[in-house]
């Protein structure tokens, strides 16, 4: 195998407004795990940069949960789908795989034994299951409740109970198996968000969209009291975790704050301040030995110090929509990763820890369509918010004045010696200089797709979508059209030149690459195939031999100029996640 996958730098929780997230432990105590699109990540607790992801459901997966055995998962999705799968080898091989409800999984729960499994949601005739993990039969009827079923636990001794928490205003109480409905909760006033039973099984809690959270004995279901009294928060409470000793517990609210509760007082005895912004509300936590977890809507994952209640310990960021474009760049001697995604966020990442952040200050408001790196350690970004932006590297914030602001959507921006930039708009071409536009392009007879600037600053190529590439030569502050082009087979969706400017490669919408030879007048090099669906992206390896194209058929192609048939194919992952490959031959 020429390759090995070297790192995963994977993505943050998928988050929605005043949606629960519920974080998955392990019980062995070693990971937590969350859902993103179509994929459950887990992360080693101790370096939440180790992880792993598992990418075979076909609807994007709500929830997950480790069965308390520690060696199987089970995942479920947005299709009412159930997937449970092997945790101890590196190919997570399907067990089982049943589909209990009709409409989406909000939350899952084991038995201790690993052998009975609640799933809860959405869905048309009913809105939970209770079943054998290996057959799917039916073990009891979730049945009383009108509207869906938000959470669900299990007690984790026996005799078992269950419990369940409703969008209807009110919980329920099971006794089991087979588990039979004995009576519903009727206290509170909002929807019920979340119900847990303490490890001990003596007790459970449920907290509600009314802020108020309320402790009941675990074994007869009966009403102990509430913690915090009338409220327990200012706002909506989505999640709330046990201590492993069963005596406290933390609770995480739309108000910001997380709070640490003495259970047999009834009383906070910390409260965590996350923040102030909108994304600082908490939509999910896991207290897993002793660390103690929260999801911000921000998709940021906070460890919580209980000395330091105003401080995190760390924050784990990176991102949570779809990665749109990444760059590589050496800072401080060590390589780095830069990535742009949909919601105009930018992080980097050391390429050899994993360790991330993002610029801090006011970046882009939308998409990040592509970026590239310039001689003066900037980082140049275009979006579809209309914005060109140089950001300094060094600093890793973003700059106020070093924004320019473009005519039309750019789709498009490379740079080349002398401070020049050149960026390809829908129905424009600008050139830059020094971060100014000196010569705009209008009126085009083409669609202008994507631009390259030869790395010596003589030439501009764009690519456009009628196969053609127009080979502009750049003097002083304007673009010259000496009438040269070169033909492709279809709509140009990449290009770029090679580090030395010896090279120009393309890809088209055809699935075809080419290399064009520059210093003999643009002739071809080399055709290469490969991709089954349309390329969309093309990078030069730093020794201008080799070159990797990516494609809608989500595999990465790494070629080699001088040698077609020398090629070495990599399959892709999920577009929230980073990976770092090592090329081990021929690459």
């Amino acid at each position: 195998m020429p390759y090995e996958l070297k790192h995963v730098f994977a993505s943050l929780p998928q988050m929605e407004r005043g949606v629960a997230k519920v974080i998955g432990g392990d019980p062995k105590g070693n990971n937590f795990l969350y859902t993103n699109g179509k994929c459950v990540i887990i992360r080693n607790i101790e370096n939440p940069a180790i992880a792993d992801i598992y990418t075979e459901h076909a609807h994007t997966v709500t929830v997950a949960k480790y069965a308390p055995s520690g060696y199987y998962i089970a995942s479920g999705d947005a299709s009412g789908r159930i997937r449970i799968w092997d945790t101890t080898q590196k190919e997570h091989l399907l067990k089982y795989e049943y589909t209990p409800l009709s409409g989406k999984v909000k939350d899952i729960a084991w038995t201790e034994d690993s052998k009975r499994i609640a799933a809860v949601g959405d869905g048309r005739e009913k809105f939970g299951s209770v079943f054998l993990w290996d057959s799917g039969s039916s073990v009891g009827e979730l049945s009383g409740h009108a509207k869906l079923i938000n959470s669900v636990d299990i007690k984790q001794t026996r005799p078992y109970r269950l419990a369940l928490a409703s969008d209807d205003t009110c919980g329920s109480f099971f006794e089991g198996p087979p588990f039979k409905f004995k009576f519903t909760m009727r206290e509170h006033s909002q929807f019920v968000n979340c119900v847990r039973f303490s490890p001990d099984g003596n007790r459970f809690v449920t907290a509600g969209a009314d802020g108020q959270m309320f402790l009941y004995d675990g074994k007869d279901g009966n009403l102990i009291g509430t913690l915090g009294g009338e409220k327990a928060h200012k706002g909506g409470i989505y999640a709330i975790s046990w201590s492993p000793d069963s005596s406290q517990l933390i609770s995480a609210s739309g108000d910001k704050t997380v709070k640490l509760w003495d259970v047999g007082a009834g009383t906070a005895v910390t409260t965590f301040n996350l923040g102030s912004d909108v994304t600082d509300q908490q939509l999910g936590c896991l207290w897993q030995n002793e660390h103690l977890l929260t999801i911000s809507l921000s998709g940021y994952i906070n460890y919580l110090d209980k000395n330091n209640p105003d401080r995190t310990i760390r924050t784990v960021k990176g991102h949570s929509k779809s990665i749109q474009c990444v760059t590589v760049h050496k800072k401080d001697g060590r390589p780095h990763i830069y990535s742009g995604s949909h919601d105009g966020h930018i992080n980097y990442w050391d390429a050899e820890t994993g360790e991330n952040d993002c610029f801090s200050g006011k970046g882009h408001s939308n998409q990040v369509s592509q970026m590239v790196t310039n001689d003066s350690s900037e980082l140049v970004t275009c979006s579809m918010d209309d914005t060109l932006r140089y950001t300094n590297i060094n600093k890793t914030e973003y700059s106020a004045s070093d924004v320019v602001k473009m005519d039309f959507q750019p789709k498009s921006v490379s740079v080349a010696a002398g401070g020049l930039s050149l960026a390809v708009c829908i129905g424009q071409v600008v050139l830059l200089k020094n971060k100014k536009k000196v010569f705009t392009m209008d009126n085009l007879d083409y669609e202008a797709e994507v631009g390259a600037l030869h790395p010596g600053g003589s030439t501009a190529a764009v690519g456009g979508a009628d196969g053609k590439v127009r080979l502009y030569s750049v003097q002083g502050n304007t673009l010259k059209d000496e009438g040269k082009t070169i033909e492709l087979s279809g709509a140009i969706t990449d290009m770029a030149y090679s580090n030395d400017g010896a090279y120009l490669a393309l890809i088209d919408d055809k699935k075809v690459t080419s290399v064009f030879t520059v210093a003999d007048d643009y002739s071809v090099k080399n055709n290469f195939y490969g991709h089954h669906a349309k390329p969309v992206t093309l990078a030069w390896s730093p020794d201008n031999e080799h070159f990797a194209t990516g494609g809608m058929d989500m595999m990465v192609f790494i070629w080699t100029v001088s040698d077609p048939d020398k090629r070495i194919k990599v399959p892709g992952r999920p577009h929230t996640c980073t990976q770092t490959y090592t090329a081990l031959s021929g690459g």
